[in-house]
């Protein structure tokens, strides 16, 4: 029953290089695969074994340009049965609800710092939220003045968006709209084709625009899949989140963005500390400020993050 379920990609769609080797594999049916699974979505709604039969759990490791991804990826019917039906969306919102103060805070100076990128009036800035998920970003941009539009697969949050007056666009529309800023957080761990989406996404922006790229960073992920605990909580020193099986798909590091963004003609942008520091200092305990302050040093200057700005590559 799963092999129809089920998609194999059988090269890296980041660089779309042949040559790799594989680093894992385990029967999404069969331990700690499993447990991991059951840990994971049943608090969240529910997991049908069924759907997944003999499938495997497979991370290869691109030998060109160093991402990790999981060779056999679950199709569209049972993408959107994952995020639609295993995930509820009600304990989906409520969680979301949980972390709406943090949220609104964190959006609010992102937004801040790239109307003081960009220089201009708010109302003349056109942004995209590429995977808006429940819309609060769009929703922070909005507020902010800015003309603010969201792209979303699930139907319960594309409704829940509009019910706020958020602008939701489908695939095939993008490429009538030009933006100055396209925000894509959290998102392109769970693309099939991360290269592809990435060159459709610059037709799109303008010649002075931006695009945002945030994953979770897969730096020594290779390291705690020899220690393989996959108990270990999410942001803990041993998490395997960066490679959670069946949405996780692909696991970046920075080289692995850069490389990906020259293929499809982009190159990094760094935004200026001076402009970082007047939005980027918040938190909720004096550590996270701490951590806060060091970010833009280690974005900027160390080139190991995988929160990056790129924009299409100048022509000479």
């Amino acid at each position: 029953m799963s092999t129809s379920y089920f998609m194999k990609r059988q090269f890296c769609l980041a660089c779309k290089s042949e040559k790799h080797k594989k680093i894992y594999s385990c029967q999404f049916s069969k331990p700690p695969i499993k447990e991991y699974l059951e840990s994971f979505y049943i608090p969240q709604g529910r997991i049908e074994f069924e759907y997944l039969g003999d499938s495997e759990f497979i991370l290869n490791e691109c030998n060109y340009c160093g991402l990790i991804y999981q060779e056999e990826i679950p199709n569209d019917f049972l993408m959107r049965k994952i995020y639609e039906e295993w995930i509820d969306p009600v304990k989906s919102y409520e969680a979301q609800q949980n972390t709406i103060i943090e949220d609104y805070l964190s959006y609010s100076q992102e937004v801040l710092m790239l109307i003081a990128y960009f220089n201009m009036i708010p109302s003349q800035l056109k942004f995209l939220d590429f995977g808006m998920g429940w819309g609060i970003w769009c929703q922070i941009a909005k507020v902010m003045g800015c003309e603010s539009y969201g792209t979303e697969l699930s139907e319960t949050r594309i409704e829940h968006a509009k019910s706020n007056g958020i602008k939701v666009i489908s695939w095939e529309e993008l490429p009538n709209h030009d933006f100055h800023f396209i925000n894509t957080g959290q998102v392109f761990e769970h693309i099939a084709e991360p290269l592809d989406t990435l060159s459709y996404l610059k037709k799109t922006l303008k010649p002075e625009g931006l695009l945002k790229i945030s994953v979770p960073n897969g730096a020594g992920i290779k390291k705690k899949l020899k220690i393989s605990d996959w108990t270990a909580p999410k942001s803990s020193r041993n998490s395997l989140n960066a490679v959670a099986p069946l949405e996780h798909i692909n696991c970046f590091t920075y080289n692995s963005i850069i490389t990906m963004a020259n293929i499809a003609g982009f190159e990094q942008v760094k935004i200026p500390l001076s402009i970082q520091y007047l939005y980027a200092i918040h938190g909720k305990s004096l550590m996270q400020v701490l951590k806060n302050v060091l970010k833009p040093v280690y974005r900027n200057i160390f080139n190991k993050g995988t929160y990056i700005f790129l924009r299409k590559k100048i022509k000479c």
